[in-house]
């Protein structure tokens, strides 16, 4: 299009343009006649670095057709996915995640009783800070040598806390050095290894540092515990981040995969009858807890931190509850056994935990708590069933699933629960000092046994009773 003689091609002048354009617009009632040519149609390339286009143009209201304008190439930033990403080198990640994983579960401990004991008057900072760094180690279950003996028996929910933080470091460290969703084990393990081995390392300087005043630490005992939990912890993360969990899951046969899904559901089941159960004899015991937190006579930062110490052995009084309700019960000492049959206990330490043990066998009401597992693996029958069939309905290939995926999965499911329930039984003891109490918690085989026993046939039976009784399709 010709230049006008009012503006020239390369003038910047904003009412030069707008004098141009009235010039050169034609009359209404041609315009009113005339098609207005939308920015839709074809784009014309007359130069290499420049196209020339069509569009419509306002200008003070008044619509102009078939003007030229020049549209430069844009500039555009690479996708995010074509621009490479940051790495951290392993060596580093790895040794910022680890220290903050400690730390994140130290400090709850240090803090804690660095209350109960500055506002008591009795030891300061550094006793704080001893006092806490061995109840750290505790939570590792590394045992601490003290002036009564060994001292073994493991804070759980202090050990979940810290298996927690240790998952968010193998999570953190596989984001950092990029393998998120790689599907590699190969990168998973390397990443959990090496987080085992700089928190083995951790786990000894502070074993040293803490022996000799007042505790024995072994530090190779420490050393091992360390590297075990660090590297459990840390898999979880790692296996999660690089999605080669998810990848093992799928090349598992399908009973073995449910089986193995469905007796962890039983499992935790269990646990939480347990705490239930754990939770309602305490609260019928408050006024014998509230005794024994007042017998202390420290003030009351001092009842608070028995309180929290309660509170932190708390799942373990949940496992012990579930031993108790399968059947093979927990010792409170040597010679000593709580079940529903059968209590025989001495005389126990004053904690308002153990405000809520049973006085005496349980006769109607016994039975009816024997039957909690039955009911828990029952539901989790049911569940697996559920799960089955809406698997089956979403891949259209067969409107329920077959008995022996269903029945498999069921009889699966007890081994499962009963090497869950034996590992935390295995966990939730351990010695009190080397008197009486040096044998405290239940007996990790027996619970494992009943719990495969009970929990594999409720969970088979209830498995075949959720297919039984569904409704038949509509052909």
């Amino acid at each position: 299009m010709p230049s006008t003689p009012d503006r020239p091609d390369d003038s910047d002048d904003a009412f030069a343009i707008v004098e141009a354009a009235q010039v050169a617009a034609p009359e209404p009632a041609q315009r009113a006649s005339e098609p207005v040519q939308r920015a839709t149609e074809p784009v014309t390339a007359e130069r290499p670095t420049e196209a020339v286009e069509q569009r419509t143009v306002l200008v003070d209201d008044k619509v102009l057709a078939d003007r030229e304008t020049i549209r430069l190439p844009s500039q555009r930033r690479p996708p995010a996915q074509s621009r490479p990403r940051s790495r951290a080198p392993l060596p580093v990640a790895v040794a910022f995640a680890t220290i903050w994983a400690a730390l994140m579960s130290y400090l709850p401990v240090a803090a804690v009783i660095g209350l109960a004991r500055s506002l008591e008057g009795s030891g300061g900072l550094a006793g704080a800070a001893h006092a806490g760094a061995a109840g750290w180690l505790l939570g590792h279950g590394v045992p601490i040598g003290t002036s009564i003996g060994s001292l073994g028996l493991t804070p759980l929910l202090l050990s979940i806390l810290i298996v927690w933080r240790l998952n968010r470091a193998g999570l953190h460290v596989t984001r950092a050095v990029g393998a998120r969703r790689s599907g590699s084990t190969v990168r998973a393990l390397s990443v959990a290894f090496s987080i085992a081995l700089s928190y083995s390392l951790l786990g000894s300087v502070v074993a040293v540092l803490v022996d000799g005043r007042g505790t024995e630490i072994i530090a190779g005992r420490a050393a091992l515990d360390f590297f075990l939990i660090g590297g459990a912890g840390a898999l979880i993360g790692s296996l999660r981040g690089t999605d080669a969990l998810s990848s093992w899951a799928r090349r598992l046969p399908a009973p073995l995969r449910h089986g193995v899904r469905t007796g962890v559901i039983a499992a935790f089941l269990v646990l939480a009858a347990g705490a239930a159960v754990t939770g309602l004899s305490v609260a019928l015991g408050g006024g014998q807890a509230a005794d024994m937190i007042s017998a202390y006579r420290t003030g009351v930062a001092g009842q608070a931190g028995i309180t929290l110490v309660s509170l932190a052995y708390g799942v373990n009084g949940a496992v012990w509850a579930s031993a108790y309700l399968l059947g093979p019960g927990f010792a409170l000492g040597t010679g000593s056994i709580v079940r529903l049959t059968e209590v025989t206990v001495g005389p126990l330490p004053t904690l308002p935990l153990l405000a809520g043990l049973p006085n005496g066998p349980m006769g109607v009401a016994g039975a009816l708590l024997m039957a909690l597992p039955v009911l828990a693996g029952l539901a989790a029958g049911w569940l697996l069933t559920l799960r089955l069939t809406r698997e089956a309905r979403e891949a259209e290939t067969t409107p329920r699933p077959p008995w022996s995926l269903v029945l498999g999965g069921g009889l699966i499911a007890g081994p499962v629960a009963g090497i869950a329930l034996g590992l935390m039984a295995r966990f939730s003891g351990g010695p009190l000092g080397d008197g009486r109490l040096a044998t405290v918690g239940p007996d990790p085989w027996q619970v494992a046994l009943v719990a495969a026993a009970v929990l594999g046939v409720s969970a088979a039976i209830g498995a075949a009773a959720a297919r039984g009784f569904a409704p038949k399709p509509k052909s």
